[in-house]
């Protein structure tokens, strides 16, 4: 199988599989949680270095008060709770989004375990209050305060100026995106970073998805021929 370095996934239809079971809709999200622990670590035993999963949109916020105070707890709580799992398992995390719509409190929370994560190898990157054109127009505006302040010429503006001024330049972009719940769109996420990533849509709700439909994406990429625009 070639490398495969970094997959991004779309984590859809926690509150489905909470409806289909008769239970309110923080049930899917807390059940969608145990999945992230199994598919960090089918991560890690396919030798992938980067796994971004989308957590919580800029669109998000705009859901009942109620899910979406759940939501943040059940983050924060999270987070606590995965601390020690991630230095077992040498996990870095990172935070991607618009972290100055969270508290106070959980910001902190996330520059701690950051701070202490730092040198582990393999990176899980949440994307929380994230915006793919939430995130380009920040590096827009980044890079139109460098002109301003005489940092940077206009002509220097190109693909890699912006790219440099996203949230992680540091991350290769996803060599595959995996949307679970079968909706056909990415839904905001990665639109830069997505250019030439193989995309790979499964029906499978994302509290179900387990080794077998890991596998099967997995097995989808293998079968693809990327060529990047470079030939037919």
């Amino acid at each position: 199988m070639r490398k495969l370095r970094h997959i991004a996934m779309i984590m859809d239809g926690n509150g489905r599989w909470a409806l289909q079971r008769g239970k309110p809709r923080l049930a899917g999200h807390e059940a969608g949680a145990e999945t992230i622990r199994r598919v960090l670590r089918y991560c890690r035993d396919a030798g992938v270095e980067f796994l971004t999963l989308y957590a919580f949109s800029v669109e998000n916020w705009r859901r009942p008060p109620e899910e979406v105070s759940g939501l943040m707890q059940l983050f924060g709580f999270f987070l606590q709770k995965e601390e020690a799992e991630l230095h077992d398992n040498k996990v870095r995390l990172r935070i991607i989004g618009r972290r100055e719509d969270l508290t106070d409190e959980l910001n902190a929370q996330i520059r701690g375990i950051e701070e202490r994560t730092k040198a582990y190898p393999f990176q899980l990157i949440l994307a929380v209050s994230y915006g793919a054109r939430t995130e380009i127009a920040s590096a827009a505006r980044e890079l139109a305060r460098r002109v301003a302040a005489g940092e940077i010429d206009l002509d220097a503006i190109d693909e890699q100026a912006v790219a440099g001024c996203l949230y992680a330049p540091d991350v290769p972009d996803p060599d595959l995106i995996v949307r679970t719940s079968g909706e056909m769109r990415l839904s905001n996420f990665l639109m830069w970073q997505a250019a030439y990533s193989e995309l790979y849509v499964t029906p499978v709700l994302w509290p179900d998805f387990g080794e077998d439909d890991f596998k099967g994406a997995l097995g989808a990429f293998a079968e693809r021929d990327r060529r990047f625009g470079g030939h037919a």
